[in-house]
């Protein structure tokens, strides 16, 4: 039978503080401005750089000046080092860029200088804690009618795909770009695009014109995008029935290329323009890359940035699915597909991922998908969601976040996607940062080339794990050089070709085994000994997640200081499922499974001592060790129980 404990969150602190490892990289901005060298990110003064992260969404942008110093103070002691400011311009939510509160009626996309004022002193207080900023500028805006814009009122978020191509729409988003990368923060005293504390950006999130579900019908804009596929056809000398073509879902060979030129000429126009006011960071198109044809689209930025979920949709306003599956269980894991949006000679960031509450076996995917990004050579994450809201100081359960059902129309904005307070997930960042900031996890030297053979469908490797065996890139071309992908696949488990990673999808478990991060997770109790270079952990717990980092430059068996995390499951007191379904979210307190389990730890100082973390930070009481022929044998779950196990020398 399981114990579960409480494990209460607090939006103001966090209970283990290892800022100091990186506080050399304070302020943000101290390397000058970012830039792109082949497949990485660099600063201007050579500084590489990997950027572990998470998203503000809607109006958690625009937090309090007292409380913004408390939140970059919060993300730093987590190791966290880029956030995301995602949804600046939705509407459903105040502040805004906008608007601050409700009640005006809102005449245009001009600033509200309240919330700038909020948005300057919380980058002000990012920059001080050595956190850079994603800014995104076209996600939600909803264009209005006295901005000149025709049929405002059936135009969706962000007048998706209208966005693309129509010319007033074009003309709006610039204006905004002006007055926003333009605007001087008083608190540092410069101008947006002069600040070296912003590091990326997009030109639209998630918008474009060959898989959306938004199609080009709405008039007057499905007349504007024909009569400039028709001067197209034209120029190009090329034939197409414009009576019958299906503007939205045709594969017609002239469409597919008008729309290639059409996104190509947008995204450059936006990107030009950035340029022509002063913006130095690199820039990329959209989030999502397939089909091929978007893939080709994007090699007009940057960089490629890409957004990856594992999770069934099946919410509603008063109904969540769970989808109790793990990583693990699944032979093709989430951010497979991620290999399919890399290409040889740009960076790859992943700007939003999630594995969301309530599902139960979420803490598996955090500290594998730090590994697997860096093994292949990615630049980085940033959850999708840290939360909504900056009304955090007595939110203490998973996933309601908000009185309401449903926001903007939206059930999951209520806190399925909030992650701030889950000890399943935010819990793990500590390892997760410290591995993707350091390096602890080597990037594959083998890169190799997925190449297209239909522009409209991905190839079939996507549903093997051949791309966790090598680094993979897709080719439109070839990729002169590169070896194609191959894998022979024993259909039971995969090792990265570092020897580094390891997931065994019959067998439900994993590893991430480095010098100084090492990881056992999955269901651990039915495999028996876990064995990694120089740790064993023999899990009592059916699930969990069990892992050690150092603290300081050495590896963990020369480490005199070192963080122990053990956790699984977190849930809301007495929630309730039906099958699949959530019933009732529960109650507060937070609850998390008690991980029983016996530690074997390889390390050459038989006085480290091992002290139990409470959520409060203080320390519980050491739990039970002994020392023997340079192993010391940890137990956990017996006494002293907690998530969190500080081990250092006395």
């Amino acid at each position: 039978m399981s114990k579960f404990i409480p494990y209460p969150v607090f939006h103001d602190d966090v209970p283990v503080d290892i800022s100091f490892v990186f506080e050399s990289e304070k302020p943000a901005g101290k390397h000058g401005f970012l830039k792109v060298s082949g497949r990485q990110f660099v600063f201007e003064d050579g500084t590489p750089v990997k950027f572990w992260g998470t998203n503000f969404n809607g109006s958690g942008c625009f937090p309090e000046h007292d409380y913004a110093r408390v939140l970059a103070r919060r993300l730093a002691k987590m190791g966290i080092n880029l956030v995301r400011l995602h949804q600046l311009d939705s509407q459903w939510h105040t502040p805004n860029i906008f608007s601050f509160t409700k009640g005006r009626r809102e005449t245009g996309g001009r600033l509200d200088p309240r919330s700038m004022d909020r948005l300057d002193y919380m980058l002000k207080c990012m920059k001080d804690e050595g956190i850079y900023i994603y800014m995104d500028m076209f996600t939600y805006r909803h264009f209005r009618s006295d901005e000149g814009v025709e049929n405002a009122a059936a135009l969706d978020d962000a007048a998706k795909p209208y966005c693309n191509f129509s010319r007033k729409l074009i003309d709006l988003q610039k204006e905004l770009a002006t007055e926003l990368w333009t605007h001087e923060n008083p608190y540092t005293g410069l101008r947006y695009c002069d600040d070296p504390l912003i590091v990326l950006a997009e030109v639209v999130n998630e918008s474009e014109l060959f898989r959306t579900a938004k199609k080009p019908y709405i008039e007057p804009y499905r007349t504007e995008f024909m009569e400039l596929f028709a001067a197209w056809l034209k120029e190009k000398g090329r034939t197409c029935d414009l009576e019958t073509i299906d503007p939205g879902v045709s594969t017609d060979d002239a469409l597919l290329d008008f729309k290639i030129d059409l996104q190509t000429a947008y995204y450059r126009e936006i990107m030009d323009h950035l340029r022509s006011i002063g913006v130095k960071i690199p820039l990329s198109g959209t989030n999502w890359i397939a089909p091929p044809d978007n893939f080709k689209v994007q090699m007009v930025g940057d960089y490629l940035d890409t957004h990856h979920y594992f999770y069934d949709w099946g919410w509603s306003e008063f109904e969540k699915r769970c989808m109790n599956r793990s990583i693990t269980q699944e032979k093709s894991f989430f951010l497979h597909r991620g290999c399919f949006q890399a290409n040889a000679d740009r960076p790859t960031y992943v700007s939003e991922w999630d594995v969301p509450w309530p599902n139960d076996y979420r803490a598996d995917s955090v500290i594998y998908a730090a590994a697997y990004g860096m093994f292949q050579g990615w630049s980085g994450f940033a959850i999708h969601t840290y939360s909504y809201t900056t009304k955090l100081e007595r939110m203490n359960m998973l996933g309601e976040e908000f009185s309401c059902q449903k926001i903007g129309n939206v059930p999951y904005r209520q806190g399925v996607f909030s992650a701030w307070n889950d000890p399943a997930k935010f819990g793990l960042f500590y390892h997760a940062a410290l591995l993707t900031r350091r390096g602890d996890v080597k990037a594959g030297e083998d890169l190799r080339v997925i190449p297209i053979e239909d522009r409209r469908y991905w190839p079939t490797p996507l549903m093997i794990p051949a791309n966790e065996h090598k680094v993979c890139v897709m080719s439109l071309d070839g990729s002169e050089g590169l070896q194609p992908l191959s894998y022979e696949d024993n259909g039971e488990y995969v090792t990265s070709d570092t020897g580094e990673l390891y997931r065994n999808f019959t067998k439900h478990y994993g590893k991430v085994d480095t010098p100084r991060t090492k990881c056992a997770f999955g269901f651990l109790q039915k495999n028996g000994a876990v064995e990694l270079s120089g740790m064993t952990v023999r899990c009592k717990t059916d699930f969990a997640v069990i892992a050690v980092s150092s603290l300081t430059d050495d590896a963990i068996d020369k480490a005199d200081n070192l963080l122990l995390t053990a956790v699984g499951r977190a849930e809301n007191t007495d929630a309730r499922f039906r099958g699949d379904f959530l019933v009732d979210p529960g109650k507060p307190p937070i609850l998390i499974e008690c991980i029983e389990t016996e530690i074997e730890l390889k390390t050459e100082h038989p006085d480290l001592e091992v002290w139990a973390v409470s959520a409060e930070g203080f320390y519980i009481g050491t739990v039970p060790t002994r020392w023997e022929d340079g192993v010391m044998h940890i137990t956990l779950g017996q006494t002293s129980q907690s998530m969190y196990y500080h081990i250092i020398k006395p």
